[in-house]
């Protein structure tokens, strides 16, 4: 488990440091379109990505529960969910985090933040209505664990980073059209910014698709089976996921760049069902009916 943690916070890093050098490339490809100084451009990028990489890092999380249309939940609210989260709190020896609820009958549920101090778990309201007690354990021990490996560190700041590398390719495309350099050159940068635009455009959703396969479903085995040592009893995740599946119904607000954070694809638990190679290859997702066996297996 302490080496999961410094890899997640070794590719945090590792992140934020690639996304510096995108960002700074991107500024000198733009300053040379426009006819701008090198140093004018390398000190834009700079200041830009360090903007930019600190609301990642900070505010990512927010971000995240807003698109989600999350709302924070007491202990008045829900007596039941706010003690199961903070016995699993306790016996998983991190900080309680701030419970949100999602007003959407599909069932899901995710966890976010950038460590275990600053972290919130969200659950749908189709899920808790769904879930028995031992289910509801299952299912936040699974998140809870999320937390304390410091998942969501690094998949909250890929959501943001995702939606960058959309605006990278619509920003290069855009210069190709309108860039507007010396008069010896503007014809040829236009054409080159516009190729490179066109090429940014088709690699933007594969590579952003890649970032999400490299931080997700290794670590919804690991989560499942974390949270179920965390409960002592595998058969309360099993049964929930089984629920999720069953339903099989795509949440109202699914978004491609929050979709890994899910405890099951809001697109619908059958793209993490049994699909062809094709489809498994680029789900965001380890097939729900593997976990389902991998924790019925630990329960037997």
């Amino acid at each position: 488990m302490y080496t999961e943690i410094t890899a997640n916070k070794r590719k945090t890093w590792l992140l934020l440091f690639l996304f510096t050098g995108l960002t700074i490339g991107l500024f000198l490809l733009l300053g040379a379109s426009l006819g701008l100084g090198f140093y004018e451009s390398l000190i834009g990028g700079t200041v830009f990505s360090f903007i930019y990489g600190m609301i990642s890092y900070y505010l990512g999380d927010k971000a995240t529960l807003a698109t989600a249309g999350a709302k924070a939940i007491s202990k008045r609210d829900h007596f039941e969910l706010y003690t199961t989260v903070e016995n699993l709190a306790i016996t998983a020896g991190i900080p309680t985090p701030k419970i949100y609820l999602i007003n959407d009958e599909s069932p899901n549920a995710f966890a976010t933040g950038r460590d275990p101090e600053h972290a919130s778990v969200a659950i749908t309201t189709g899920l808790l209505n769904k879930l028995s007690k031992q289910e509801l354990q299952g299912v936040m021990a699974h998140e809870m664990s999320h937390v304390k490996n410091y998942d969501i560190r690094v998949m909250t700041i890929v959501v943001v980073l995702i939606g960058l590398i959309v605006l990278m390719s619509d920003i290069l495309l855009r210069a190709g059209l309108y860039g507007r350099g010396g008069r010896d050159n503007k014809g040829q940068a236009a054409v080159i910014f516009l190729v490179v635009g066109l090429v940014a455009a088709i690699l933007a959703p594969i590579i952003a698709q890649i970032i999400k396969l490299a931080v997700s479903r290794s670590r919804e085995y690991l989560a499942d089976s974390s949270g179920a040592l965390l409960t002592r009893y595998p058969a309360g995740l099993a049964s929930a996921l089984e629920k999720i599946r069953d339903h099989g119904g795509k949440m109202r607000r699914a978004n491609h760049a929050t979709a890994h954070l899910y405890i099951s694809s809001p697109f619908g638990s059958k793209v993490g069902g049994n699909v062809g190679f094709f489809n498994r290859l680029f789900a965001t997702h380890p097939p729900i009916n593997e976990r389902i066996a991998k924790l019925r297996k630990m329960a037997s």
